[in-house]
């Protein structure tokens, strides 16, 4: 089949390659436009544009599919779109341009967590399983019926990052397989059942740590919102990035303090913070203007700990 491609993110390089690999025909890869990145601002492409580009696809980047980018799509005649994590809302014409429509893969287990983070949601909810779901893209926020659902883990300790890096790859199979099918005509999509939840991007307010929550709680914050928005905390007047945690084995041993929330402790060469109740183990941070470093190495660089609470 004729293929159009949209992505933006890293998340969507997987079913680009996989998809360039297959028998199937990409005829233009849509992507947002250059933005600048890093200290210097250079104008960067997205990563699937230069994938894209490594791969010798032709690219658009646009922003919107308005009716200049709709026309141009129909100009190459595909058979089917397929999208993940364009970044932009897609509308009639431009819905119907393709002959056999939209996919778009999701990150959950939809219904739940429709809209743009799903994974970083349900990493902060504390979920224990998702799912990388192909549906047929409609009008309506990630509603249209399921062609495939691949159950995925999250692992007790893996940010959302993590999570979406693994998800991606299993999520390129499950779109490989949905496209595959789809060309055979033996492809079959089921109307979504269940509780709607929605997943909304994490603001800044949710990346602020607050540590009079249990610690299994703040634990699954810091993941959720690592690395975007970023997990932070503030040491007085300095604001220190959380960027790694781990829970204590079992809760914490009779041996470790009791810690008031955000007080911090060395306790055999580990850094802990107090929560609401079992203290939480910071293991990597960054402070303001540095570098990330070992947790434990830092506190050890801010002499007495007493009294030094994050908040």
């Amino acid at each position: 089949m004729r293929l159009v491609v949209a992505g933006s993110p890293a998340a969507a390089v997987p079913t680009l390659r996989r998809l360039a690999a297959s028998d199937h025909e990409i005829v233009a890869v849509l992507t947002r436009p250059a933005t600048p990145q890093g200290r210097k601002r250079v104008l960067t492409p997205t990563p699937v544009a230069q994938v894209a580009a490594e791969l010798g696809l032709p690219v658009i980047e646009a922003s919107r599919v308005d009716d200049a980018v709709t026309a141009e799509l129909a100009a190459l005649e595909p058979d089917l779109g397929v999208i993940v994590a364009y970044g932009a809302l897609l509308r009639r014409p431009a819905l119907d341009t393709p002959r056999l429509g939209w996919v778009n893969l999701h990150f959950s287990d939809l219904p739940a967590y429709r809209g743009a983070a799903p994974v970083q949601r349900a990493v902060m909810a504390g979920d224990t399983d998702t799912a990388a779901t192909v549906f047929q893209l409609v009008e309506a926020l990630d509603a249209g019926p399921v062609y495939a659902s691949e159950p995925f883990t999250i692992d007790p300790d893996a940010t959302s990052g993590d999570v979406l890096a693994a998800m991606a790859e299993t999520g390129a199979e499950v779109v490989t397989r949905v496209v595959d099918d789809l060309a055979a005509g033996t492809a079959v999509a089921t109307e979504q059942t269940g509780d709607v939840t929605l997943a909304p991007k994490p603001t800044a307010e949710d990346a602020h740590v607050r540590f009079d929550e249990p610690a299994v709680h703040v634990h699954a914050r810091i993941r959720g919102v690592t690395p975007e928005p970023g997990a932070f905390a503030h040491l007085g007047e300095t604001r220190v990035k959380l960027l790694r945690t781990a829970l204590q084995p079992g809760g914490a041993p009779s041996s470790t303090p009791h810690l008031a929330p955000g007080a911090l402790r060395l306790v055999d060469g580990r850094l802990l913070v107090g929560t609401a109740d079992d203290p939480l183990v910071l293991t990597e941070v960054q402070p303001a203007g540095k570098k990330a470093m070992d947790a434990a190495a830092w506190a050890r660089g801010l002499g007495q700990l007493d009294g030094k609470v994050l908040a």
